[in-house]
């Protein structure tokens, strides 16, 4: 029984449609949804301007708006949410996103992980977005339902 559901967003297209699909799903079988997005610091930061050369007042403005960013993707989702009367909490974690989709996703003791083929990421692997690529090969029990373009 589903009755947990995981949904890992960057703010996409195909984000948004895993997590339509993600709230009827939870709709039909009365599961609650954790609407993650990760604010992945080493790939903006650090692949933008080199680490020696950043003060900190640069690097706070960008951790800033990422985590704004992050914020009104999520609030989208939690209105659909809410319109479709499904419970949800929202959580933004800084990190390496695979980590730290299963970490929430081991924490919170959900039952499944729903996320998009292909996301934001600017490293673009052959068939899979390359988050999505690392969740799949991480070493978890945690079923991964795959939302395509």
């Amino acid at each position: 029984m589903i009755s947990k559901i995981l949904v890992a967003t960057d703010g996409s297209e195909t984000a948004w449609k895993s997590i339509e699909y993600a709230v009827a799903l939870a709709k039909q079988t009365g599961a609650t949804i954790t609407l993650l997005s990760v604010i992945d610091k080493g790939f903006f930061v650090t692949r933008s301007i080199p680490s020696v050369a950043t003060p900190t007042h640069l690097i706070e403005p960008i951790e800033d708006y990422l985590r704004q960013v992050a914020e009104a993707h999520i609030e989208e989702a939690e209105k659909l949410c809410k319109k479709k009367g499904v419970q949800s909490k929202k959580v933004i974690r800084s990190g390496h996103p695979v980590e730290e989709i299963i970490k929430e996703a081991e924490e919170s003791k959900v039952d499944l992980i729903v996320m998009g083929s292909h996301g934001r990421s600017a490293i673009k692997a052959a068939f899979l977005g390359s988050v999505t690529f690392g969740t799949i090969h991480k070493d978890t029990k945690i079923p991964l339902l795959i939302v395509r373009k």
